[in-house]
């Protein structure tokens, strides 16, 4: 099998990618009976190669809830009638999740509202309190 290029720099080893298929559920008549057309895609991220330890430890932290206790990603097409899609499919999303799981976020720099708007929405929040006092009836000359 090929490699799969993740972006610039990260490409996933064709030998470390294994494919296993099965019936896929739903509507389909016979074809869906008999065929096995659903691709399970299972990449190992605990023991790749394709990755450094930052990223290995990114990934797993970030794909987490999608990774088994043997430290492995499993990902299932069976969008369309024909395995050969589904396992293109399957590559495709896999490319996908590990891309946008090795995005570094930027780094946060906290600020401070400015002088005008504390004013601002203390002025505001004077406004609604005055205007919901102003609601409640009170006597004449009480």
């Amino acid at each position: 099998m090929d490699d799969l290029e993740v972006q610039e720099g990260v490409v996933i080893p064709g030998w470390e990618l294994y494919f296993t298929a099965s019936r896929s559920g739903g509507p389909g008549g016979q074809h869906a009976n008999k065929t096995s057309s659903r691709v399970t895609l299972h990449w190992a991220i605990a023991s790749t190669t394709a990755l450094t330890e930052v990223q290995r430890a990114r990934v797993m932290r970030k794909l987490a809830g999608r990774i088994d206790d043997d430290g492995v990603l499993q990902i299932s097409a069976e969008d369309d009638r024909s395995q050969h899609r589904n396992k293109a499919l399957a590559l495709e999303r896999l490319a996908a999740l590990v891309r946008q799981a090795l995005v570094v976020p930027k780094h946060r720099r906290p600020t401070r509202p400015t002088k005008g708007s504390v004013r601002r929405r203390l002025d505001a929040k004077k406004a609604q309190g005055e205007k919901k006092a102003n609601r409640s009836w009170r006597p004449e000359g009480g």
